[in-house]
């Protein structure tokens, strides 16, 4: 039998919180194990009941979701982290997947498409509201121009890794595809971000797409 995914929803909107958990009651494989009212809240929910998933709203009283997104990964929490958010500002985009989100969802979106972003952000898939993803595209296209970005840098390996990166595929995924360890597609990733000046894998994934690398 397969486990639920489990499920932490961080959001200062009481009402906002019960309809994720709603949704997500008619949809089989999730199971919401907390709600947090504050970014504060969220971090201690997430460290003491190690969630699958976490749905971060952006913009809270007190510490927002930027600063809540930043602590948990700088605390070591691995969950997916999906931001979802009333914002379709493509700086507020750019700074949660450099932040480490993997995901960015916006709350209008029709609840079908909540629910298939979040099923491909816990595949290990790009998880974008699809009316942002071409202004993703276009802000790293020109932040490519001013900083010169370019591939000539990476191994051979590292280049296979960023297209499998631009196809969704998990870590485990791509170990399989490459026939190598987990850890090494890890330490390659950390490598190929540095040398392209990326924060995150989603957004180096978005990029790939964007200059074609598939």
């Amino acid at each position: 039998m397969t486990e639920s995914t489990r499920v932490l929803i961080v959001d200062d909107h009481p009402l906002f919180r019960l309809g994720v958990r709603q949704l997500l009651a008619l949809e089989p494989g999730y199971e919401v194990i907390g709600e947090a009212a504050s970014g504060q809240e969220g971090i201690e929910l997430a460290r003491g009941r190690g969630p699958d998933l976490i749905l971060l709203d952006l913009n809270m009283h007190g510490m927002d979701g930027l600063e809540t997104l930043r602590t948990m990964r700088d605390l070591g929490v691995d969950a997916r982290i999906v931001v979802v958010t009333v914002s379709n500002s493509p700086e507020d985009l750019m700074a949660a997947i450099r932040a480490g989100s993997d995901g960015f969802i916006l709350k209008d979106s029709e609840p079908e498409d909540i629910l298939r972003m979040i099923g491909s952000a816990m595949e290990g898939k790009n998880a974008i509201s699809p009316e942002l993803a071409s202004l993703l595209a276009a802000a790293l296209r020109d932040e490519a121009v001013h900083e010169k970005r370019g591939r000539a840098n990476l191994t051979e390996r590292e280049t296979a890794i960023l297209r499998c990166l631009a196809t969704g595929k998990s870590n485990k995924l791509i170990a399989r595809e490459l026939d190598i360890m987990d850890s090494t597609v890890k330490v390659h990733i950390r490598n190929l971000l540095k040398k392209l000046h990326f924060r995150s894998r989603l957004e180096a994934a978005i990029w790939a797409v964007d200059q074609d690398i598939r």
